[in-house]
């Protein structure tokens, strides 16, 4: 198991106060077109929302973090705060393979909000619809993930802790909510997918000298050969001189990417 942080980790700082409708709109909108609130809104505004669980993994830092889940099977730890520890909260979970995590982006907080964010997958130089991506500049930095389900315990001191596999989420990551995936109502694999219709199936070679990969815990090896397999830059960097350095667990990795070639140069204790 990689390293972890406290168990105990506090993210009341991360609540949220849903309001329903914007209370100050963009610039570009015109008072006619500002939706009024019904009613039946106000009389429920606003709308509390607190931290259920925070995730524990290898990801120390956002340089790294896999762009969508599933795409490298690394494995998370999820704990929940002190009073949601109830081993009936969880109670048959255990019979589904995949669930949804309703999480926030807790590292990319913005003040305001733009309509339109320039993707990576588009090189960075086209501007799209926040609403037409998965940006996590959005105006509720909310995300949604899609992860296996790997197992389902209860411990003496933290309660239940589910352990899964394909997240795309930080280390600390607070968890807004866990449903359980329904391949009959959510799998939708003809339907169209815009500017993004296939996932980005090449992959970097990556070579590591065995000394320098020994420096690595044994169970995160192979978790981390994939991550570098996946190219963890932006995906306009294609510079050959340019170094990089990520944080994977308790280390810094150090490397260069040229053409198909990734080489890590340095595995650093932090």
């Amino acid at each position: 198991m990689f390293p972890i942080g406290p168990p105990a980790v506090a993210v009341k700082s991360f609540a949220l106060v849903i309001i329903p409708f914007c209370t100050h709109p963009h610039p570009s909108l015109s008072p006619s077109v500002v939706p009024k609130r019904s009613n039946t809104i106000r009389s429920h505004y606003p709308f509390p929302v607190q931290p259920i669980a925070h995730i524990e993994n290898c990801y120390a830092s956002k340089f790294g973090v896999p762009r969508q889940s599933g795409i490298v099977e690394v494995e998370s730890r999820i704990v929940f705060e002190p009073e949601y520890r109830v081993a009936e909260a969880v109670r048959g979970l255990e019979e589904f393979d995949y669930v949804w995590l309703v999480w926030l982006f807790s590292e990319a907080q913005r003040e305001g909000w733009s309509p339109t964010v320039r993707p990576p997958r588009l090189g960075g130089n086209r501007r799209m619809g926040v609403f037409a991506t998965r940006s996590p500049f959005r105006p509720n930095a909310i995300g949604l993930s899609s992860v296996r389900l790997v197992s389902v315990k209860v411990e003496p001191l933290l309660g239940p802790v589910l352990t899964v596999s394909g997240a795309d989420l930080m280390d600390g990551t607070p968890l807004l909510d866990i449903k359980p995936y329904l391949p009959y109502t959510d799998s939708h694999p003809q339907a169209r997918s815009g500017f993004a219709p296939e996932p980005a199936t090449h992959l970097l070679e990556v070579h590591c000298e065995e000394a320098r990969l020994s420096l690595v815990e044994a169970s995160q090896r192979q978790a981390l050969i994939e991550v570098l397999a996946h190219d963890p830059r932006p995906q306009y960097h294609h510079d050959p001189q340019r170094r990089y350095g990520m944080t994977f667990g308790s280390h810094e990795i150090h490397f260069v990417v040229d053409g198909d070639q990734l080489i890590v140069t340095a595995i650093d204790g932090v």
